[in-house]
C-alpha cells in the first residue's frame, strides 16, 4: 500500500507540473499570437496613412486599440487615429478622441504630443478677425500650458512661435472693432479697443495704427493733450513710420512734438504711465 500510495503521490506532482508547463505554454502561444495580430492590425492602419487613405488608418487605428485595449500598442494606435483624423480636417473627431486618450491613458509617454495635437486643432479652425473668436483662445491655452508643463521638449519652440502669430490675429480683430465703432461714431468703445491692443498686443505689427488710431480719436473728441500723448509715443518708437506722418497731419502745421527724453524702458512700461 505504501508503494502504491507512494506512486499516487509521484504521478500527482508529474500530472501538476505538466498541466502547470502546458498553461504556460498556452499563455505565451496566446500572448505571441495576441502581439502578433496586433501588430499586423497597426502595420495595415499605417500602410494604409502612409498610402495617403487617412480615414481608412482612423479606422483600423481605433479597431487595433479596441481589439487589444491591454497591449502597449493600444495607447499608440489611439493617438494615431486622432493623427489620421486631424490629417483630413476632422478636427472634432480628432478632438474627441485625443481627449479620450488623455482620461485612458493619463501617464503615456506622449502627452506633450497628445497636448500639441490638440493645441494644433483648435489653431487650425481660428478664421479671420470677423469670426468666431473661441479657437483662438482654446489654441491659446493649450500652447501656453504647453510651454509651462513641457518646456524641454521640441513642442515648447513651436508653441512660442504659434502664440506669436494668435496674438496678430487676436489684435487684428480688437484693431477690426476699433475701425468699426469709428464708423459709428462710438468714441469711448473705440479708444477702448486701440488701447487694449496698445497694452497685451505691443510686440504686433498693429502696435503703430493703434497708437495713430489714439491720436486721431483724442484729438477729434477734443482732447488735445491726450492726444499729443499718443502722438509722441508714436514718434518716440517708430519715428519714420507711415502712421506717425498720418499723426503729425492730424495737428495744425504750427504744431511740434514734444521732446521725450529717452530712457532704458520698455514701450509696454511707457504705455502704462498714461493710463
Amino acid at each position: 500500500m505504501n508503494r502504491i500510495h507512494f506512486l499516487l503521490i509521484v504521478f500527482s506532482i508529474f500530472f501538476i507540473n505538466s498541466c502547470s508547463n502546458q498553461e504556460k505554454e498556452i499563455s505565451t502561444i496566446k500572448e505571441t499570437r495576441q502581439d502578433l495580430e496586433i501588430a499586423t492590425a497597426y502595420q495595415e492602419a499605417y500602410k494604409a496613412l502612409d498610402d495617403g487613405d487617412p480615414y481608412f488608418a482612423a479606422k483600423k487605428f481605433l479597431e487595433a486599440e479596441l481589439l487589444f485595449p491591454q497591449s502597449e500598442w493600444a495607447s499608440m494606435s489611439a493617438l494615431m487615429a486622432a493623427y489620421s483624423f486631424y490629417l483630413q480636417n476632422f478636427y472634432s473627431e480628432a478632438l474627441s478622441n485625443l481627449e479620450r486618450f488623455l482620461i485612458t491613458y493619463p501617464k503615456d509617454k506622449n502627452l506633450a504630443y497628445v497636448h500639441y495635437l490638440i493645441a494644433m486643432c483648435y489653431y487650425e479652425t481660428i478664421e479671420d478677425e470677423k469670426r468666431d473668436s473661441a479657437p483662438l483662445i482654446k489654441a491659446k491655452n493649450k500652447f501656453i500650458y504647453i510651454m509651462e508643463n513641457f518646456p524641454s521638449t521640441d513642442f515648447y519652440i513651436d508653441a512660442k512661435f504659434k502664440i506669436g502669430l494668435i496674438n496678430d490675429i487676436s489684435a487684428s480683430k480688437e484693431m477690426y472693432l476699433g475701425r468699426h465703432y469709428i464708423k459709428k461714431g462710438k468714441w469711448v468703445a473705440a479708444i477702448n479697443r486701440f488701447k487694449y491692443v496698445i497694452e497685451e498686443y505691443d510686440q504686433t505689427v498693429f502696435i503703430e495704427e493703434a497708437l495713430h488710431r489714439l491720436v486721431e480719436i483724442n484729438y477729434r473728441i477734443g482732447l488735445v493733450e491726450e492726444s499729443e500723448k499718443f502722438a509722441g509715443l508714436l514718434g518716440y518708437n517708430y519715428l519714420s513710420s507711415e502712421w506717425y506722418k498720418k499723426s503729425y497731419k492730424v495737428f495744425n502745421k504750427n504744431y511740434g512734438i514734444k521732446k521725450i527724453k529717452k530712457e532704458k524702458k520698455g514701450v509696454i512700461q511707457k504705455f502704462k504711465k498714461l493710463f
